[in-house]
């Protein structure tokens, strides 16, 4: 397998993808942010001092995605026909489950994208509760599903019951 980012001398380059067709793409991503269960409350109690938390990395997690190629060198600039975050307090872990799902019509897959918006949250979720706790873990960042283009359709082994 030769790595497509690398042209023949080695040298980093973005992909030209112009010949390749326009297909719908998804890619789904997760993250965690684990936590005592005495800084969850301060989420799921509404107690965070800097507001509303979940809906706060929420909208930093679509902005993020949107921003993917300012932020990964080697990326390109997307037109995203959709961008999602969804944020859930989980007393069992405790914590909170991010899952980011992105999609376009495009020449290139938005996995990154994905991984961005989900990563991007769970950073905002440690922002915003980093005064409260600052042993929290951003954990579990992962590709769960793609779909569409040449590679067509990836999910994650344990993620295929969700899927």
């Amino acid at each position: 397998m030769t790595l497509t980012h690398f042209d023949a001398e080695g040298r980093a380059h973005m992909v030209d993808v112009s010949d390749k067709p326009l297909t719908d793409r998804i890619a789904v991503a997760e993250a965690v942010v684990r936590m005592t269960a005495g800084t969850l409350a301060h989420v799921t109690e509404g107690r965070a001092k800097k507001g509303d938390v979940l809906g706060v990395a929420r909208l930093a997690g679509i902005m993020a995605a949107k921003r993917t190629a300012d932020l990964i060198p080697l990326c390109h600039p997307l037109p995203l026909t959709r961008a999602a975050v969804d944020l859930v307090a989980d007393p069992a872990l405790p914590g909170v489950r991010i899952r980011a799902t992105v999609r376009t019509t495009g020449t290139t897959g938005v996995e990154m994208e994905a991984l961005t918006a989900a990563s991007v949250a769970a950073l905002t979720v440690y922002d915003m509760l980093k005064a409260v706790e600052k042993s929290m873990v951003v954990d579990a960042i992962r590709l769960v599903l793609k779909d569409g283009g040449k590679s067509g359709r990836y999910v994650a082994p344990e993620a295929e019951d969700k899927a």
